[in-house]
């Protein structure tokens, strides 16, 4: 198992995956070897198929975690191994569709205010102010805030994509009160004991108790700050371009579901009950 997950992690760089990527699929071959005590180059596609019914019907995992542990699969087989696909099929379980969960403004301010901790409090403002994933919020660097021009740089984001997002000077004048106190030098939001980024674990400790302190029963991590980004800047009339460009969407297309977010567009479709004219009827 050494050697082949060696070579998984190899090729899954020389691809330009990225570290989450290359964990989360390392982890999904080493629990596929566990469950069948044997090597997975040993294994038959029959069997990698019935480890994929299994993940679906007995652990009962979300879509999500079943349609990327098949991909870590596929990978494994077709790219490290090489075997042909029409050979050794590992079809992709269709994934759910569901609407994110979005805070409203209200709620947004008051988890925001939840939290009494300087940098946690500015760290969950950033998170929303900009739009940013929880990875990007986490290796953030000092040098990417740009005052002169009020933008933030996002270096190397998902895709490996480089973007700008919106810089708030409300956000700005918190950084820089941040600034004053922790006097961060390379990231943004350091780890405690030494000069290196914040976890995606600390990240999102910091999200959790912050929701629990505020009382927000909605489902979602802090990628729900992003979605809400997204949706408040197009129900203040953002345009739909222009929010991708922010969040680093390749296609509008992925945007546009924000359209079936917004309240505006809610309250502008009125129900075809309206129209019925219905006679009204005495209680029995």
């Amino acid at each position: 198992m050494g050697v082949l997950r060696t070579r998984m992690e190899q090729d899954l760089i020389v691809r330009g995956r990225s570290e989450h990527t290359r964990r989360a699929y390392v982890r999904v071959l080493t629990d596929l070897a566990r469950y069948y005590r044997r090597s997975p180059d040993q294994l038959s596609a029959d069997e990698v198929q019935r480890y994929m019914r299994y993940l679906i019907e007995e652990r009962k995992l979300a879509s999500a975690s079943c349609c990327q542990a098949a991909g870590a699969l596929r990978f494994f087989y077709e790219v490290t191994l090489g075997r042909e696909r029409s050979q050794f099929c590992i079809p992709i379980p269709k994934r759910a569709r569901r609407l994110p969960q979005v805070l409203s403004r209200e709620e947004v301010k008051r988890l925001i205010e939840s939290v009494h901790n300087l940098k946690h409090r500015v760290l969950l403002m950033t998170t929303y102010s900009a739009g940013l994933r929880v990875s990007e919020v986490a290796r953030l660097r000092v040098c990417d805030i740009d005052s002169q021009r009020m933008v933030i740089r996002i270096e190397q984001g998902k895709g490996n994509k480089d973007r700008y997002t919106l810089l708030s000077p409300l956000l700005l004048a918190e950084l820089r009160r941040y600034y004053r106190v922790y006097r961060p030098t390379e990231w943004m939001f350091a780890q405690r004991r030494r000069n290196a980024a914040m976890d995606r674990a600390s990240v999102l400790h910091v999200y959790y108790a912050a929701k629990r302190r505020a009382g927000i029963r909605k489902r979602g991590g802090i990628h729900v700050l992003r979605h809400s980004f997204a949706t408040h800047l197009l129900e203040s009339g953002t345009d739909l371009v222009t929010i991708q460009r922010l969040l680093g969407h390749a296609h509008v297309e992925t945007t546009s579901h924000y359209l079936h977010l917004t309240r505006q567009v809610m309250a502008e479709r009125a129900s075809p009950l309206e129209q019925l004219a219905l006679d009204p009827v005495e209680p029995a």
